[in-house]
């Protein structure tokens, strides 16, 4: 049974994986804030969120790598190390494993989608400003 307590360390450590570059936590180190072994923290981790934490980091970074390819101002390989990934064919065997294409096709998908440069595409703008569109009669939408 898990506790409250360790419930709650677990849920911060879980924060704390989303940490990037060179001061990103081990999942060792979190183990032990959380007063837990590693192996006993990861069995809690994934009981909990349904992944282990290194499937969370990875998934958490390509959510990351997602969205800068979708902004178009940093290189694959700029995105790749920023994010804390050892090698350029480690990221892009991770993103397209994970997400069905590679980096760089993903990128150009987004940009054939978006058709105005700097406008992020409609899956990653936030529902509430979607609805605002459509209320407003903004471009591309049709009110009620």
């Amino acid at each position: 049974m898990v506790t409250p307590t360790r419930l709650a360390a677990v849920c911060r450590a879980r924060d704390r994986l989303r940490e990037l570059g060179p001061s990103a936590p081990s999942v060792r180190a979190l183990a032990t804030d959380a007063g837990l072994t590693t192996t006993g923290f990861i069995r809690i981790f994934a009981a909990v969120f349904g992944e282990t934490p290194h499937q969370y980091r990875i998934r958490s970074r390509l959510e990351h790598a997602k969205r800068l390819l979708a902004e178009g101002e940093l290189s694959v390989t700029e995105i790749c190390f920023s994010l804390g990934f050892s090698s350029l064919g480690s990221f892009s065997h991770q993103f397209g494993q994970r997400v069905g294409v590679s980096p760089s096709a993903y990128r150009r998908r987004l940009r054939r989608q978006l058709g105005t440069p700097g406008v992020p595409p409609r899956a990653l703008t936030p529902g509430c400003l979607e609805l605002m569109a459509v209320a407003l009669g903004g471009p591309g939408t049709s009110p009620g």
